[in-house]
């Protein structure tokens, strides 16, 4: 009788899986709009979409990646609806201090004329250029926290001279800064150290 291998199967025992309790789909709990977008309540103004107590309609990967995270926005719940008109006199008067600062920021920007230097060649043309981040970390040197995104270029800045920039300061309130752009000056020319002193 011819010799038989049998192979051995492993068996593994069975574990019953746990299953997880029914969970909602999350968008089943946050209010619809009439467009079928995520209603939300700005707790702060938003930029082309609505200022502080507003109830907009937003996409929801908007509103879950944007506003919700970065703390502009909550879930339009008819007991926040109801807070807002509750206060909404003393948001009011905080949006009309907070445009009041805004416009006095815009006319000490007006006197402001601030200098950046870069290299250039002897027709005054720049070697690089001078953008939105210069301009923004020229402003910051003189004690205005402006972001690079709130100066209006219509160009980086190639050559020397005068310029009056606009800085989107929100709300519609644009300022005009002066900026002028000269030459570097460099450390071991002694003739303008000596006029310096």
């Amino acid at each position: 009788m011819p010799f038989q291998i049998k192979k051995a199967r492993h068996i593994m025992p069975r574990v019953k899986s746990k299953k997880s309790p029914a969970v909602p789909h999350r968008s089943k709990r946050l209010p619809r709009g009439p467009h079928g977008g995520i209603e939300l309540l700005l707790i702060q103004p938003v930029e082309y979409l609505g200022k502080q107590g507003d109830v907009v309609e937003v996409k929801r990967g908007y509103a879950m990646n944007y506003l919700i995270p970065q703390g502009m926005a909550t879930i339009a719940t008819e007991h926040h609806k109801r807070m807002v008109e509750k206060h909404r006199a003393e948001l009011e008067a905080i949006e009309k201090a907070r445009l009041a600062g805004l416009q006095t920021l815009a006319a000490e920007l007006a006197r402001q004329s601030i200098t950046i230097e870069a290299n250039a060649n002897d027709e005054g043309h720049l070697y690089g250029s001078v953008g939105a981040t210069e301009v923004a970390n020229a402003l910051k040197r003189n004690n205005f926290h402006i972001a690079a995104d709130q100066v209006r270029l219509e160009g980086p800045l190639k050559e020397l001279g005068l310029y009056t920039l606009k800085v989107h300061l929100g709300h519609d309130i644009d300022a005009e800064v002066k900026v002028w752009v000269v030459p570097s000056v460099a450390d071991d020319n002694p003739t303008l150290t000596e006029d310096n002193s």
